[in-house]
């Protein structure tokens, strides 16, 4: 069974992967060291909270003009010598990028680290099309040689030990190498330095475009991103349209809290600014600059209920909290963004339906929005996506009339009182010394992995006039 197998259902791909010790090793080790490196950068940083709310304001501000601020980007792009394609769904966004590869007889794309391009299944297309692609971020060279997708918003091979990191090497690289993290990255870079020199296209995601400068933000820490930017004779940026952001005051802001949040650093080891291709006396730089701007369901959820996933930075922070995330990984999630952002944006690009069970996949415990650099309240969304799944009848109709009914008896005082009665006989077959271990039909879920307390015999208000 394959963990992203979308026939599989979502509790199936959670089981498998609570079951494998490898993962669960991996995910404890990565996940619990973000969760510090973040805490800490932030208590050395007094002004991180006033520069949290501040990014969520102009990202606000973007969005209530974001077709003027589109439109600016564009005119700066052109004027820098770019080009800018406008892509509605990932269909175009790939047909976009493979017409620019069959013009300039590319054989080779090496390829920067980039959710956008996950999002439109490029690499796939671009096999298709005889492109070879080629992943130059060590994590996702890693799944690419696993044949994998990533689990995780900027730790793609989160879910890998470097010990079978090291196996996978041995197996695709004909060579025997320690599980030794130096080592391994040492071996990736020499398989890989050849590459940026035969690549005719670099392909990039962007992680944020001034509009008033035309200048495409991408921040790394393994510089890849400028190999892939400066040796290829065409770079082409994937990037969704919601990265817009106005000037470069306010990317500045952006630029102080979106490393801290993901990895704890003050500031990523590359933050490469892109203007355009190649000018006349510059020594490197593409000859082509290509911009792809991605729509895909994000401009129709400006006037929608997930309005508030736009703000969203990649920076996989509510990933690195969430108790569920935590446990079951990314590709358990069986889409392209995983954790509890990814539950939003999933909704957003494949419709409310794709999320039902994964709706649920979630405790509402509020450790995401606490760790959100740009404070999306995510568990308020999950929780509009719930009630939004059940008005539409998606949900399987047990869960429905569960909830129907607790509706109607919750919102009734003398319903209420009638319950209890009803309710303490009807448990008398499974109340056990104060639990209920398991139920019968189509409840069963309910107590397959967990034991459920009792009704007591008195409720408070019964108890309340024995106790005056």
């Amino acid at each position: 069974m394959s963990e992203t197998d979308l026939s599989v259902p979502f509790r199936r791909r959670a089981g498998s992967a609570l079951g494998d010790k490898h993962l669960q090793e991996a995910l404890t080790i990565a996940t619990t060291k973000f969760i510090g490196l973040r805490r800490d950068a932030f208590d050395e940083f007094p002004e991180g909270e006033r520069l949290r709310d501040l990014a969520r304001e102009i990202k606000e501000a973007t969005l209530q003009h974001l077709h003027r601020y589109v439109e600016q980007l564009i005119d700066s792009v052109e004027r820098l010598g770019g080009h800018v394609h406008y892509a509605t769904t990932p269909e175009e966004a790939r047909r976009v990028v493979l017409d620019i590869a069959a013009r300039t007889g590319a054989r080779m794309a090496v390829k920067s680290k980039s959710m956008a391009s996950e999002e439109i299944h490029l690499n796939e297309a671009l096999e298709a099309a005889g492109v070879i692609p080629i992943e130059t971020d060590l994590g996702e060279y890693i799944i690419q040689l696993a044949h994998e997708r990533p689990s995780h918003i900027i730790a793609p091979a989160i879910h890998k030990t470097k010990g079978q990191v090291a196996d996978l090497f041995a197996k695709e690289l004909k060579r025997q190498v320690a599980a030794d993290p130096e080592e391994l990255t040492r071996i990736a870079r020499v398989e890989l330095r050849q590459k940026f020199l035969e690549a005719d296209l670099g392909i990039t995601g962007a992680n944020f475009a001034v509009a008033d400068t035309g200048t495409v933000v991408l921040v790394t820490n393994e510089g890849n991103g400028r190999m892939v930017t400066s040796l290829p004779r065409v770079h082409v940026a994937v990037m969704g349209v919601e990265k817009v952001v106005p000037s470069m005051t306010d990317l500045m802001v952006f630029l102080q809290i979106l490393a801290k949040s993901a990895t704890g650093q003050k500031l990523s080891v590359y933050t490469t600014l892109v203007r355009g291709p190649r000018r006349p006396g510059e020594l490197e730089g593409p000859d082509e600059f290509h911009l792809v701007l991605l729509d895909n369901g994000r401009i129709r959820q400006i006037a929608g209920p997930l309005r508030e996933a736009l703000y969203c930075l990649r920076c996989g922070a509510c990933l690195n909290v969430c108790p569920v995330y935590r446990q079951i990984g990314g590709h358990a999630y069986g889409y392209t963004y995983p954790g509890p952002i990814g539950i939003l944006l999933t909704a957003m690009l494949e419709g409310p339906g794709s999320v039902k069970d994964l709706a649920h996949a979630s405790s509402l415990c509020g450790a995401c929005a606490d760790a959100c650099p740009v404070r999306i309240d995510i568990p308020k969304m999950l929780v509009e996506l719930r009630r939004e799944i059940h008005e539409a009848r998606i949900a399987p109709w047990t869960e429905r009339l569960a909830y129907g009914l607790m509706e109607k008896v919750l919102a009734s005082p003398s319903l209420y009182r009638w319950s209890k009665p009803l309710a303490r006989l009807l448990q008398r077959p499974f109340a056990r010394d104060g639990r209920i271990r398991s139920v019968p039909l189509a409840f069963t879920e309910w107590t397959r992995t967990r034991d459920l307390p009792a009704l007591a015999p008195q409720t408070f208000h019964e108890q309340w006039p024995t106790l005056k």
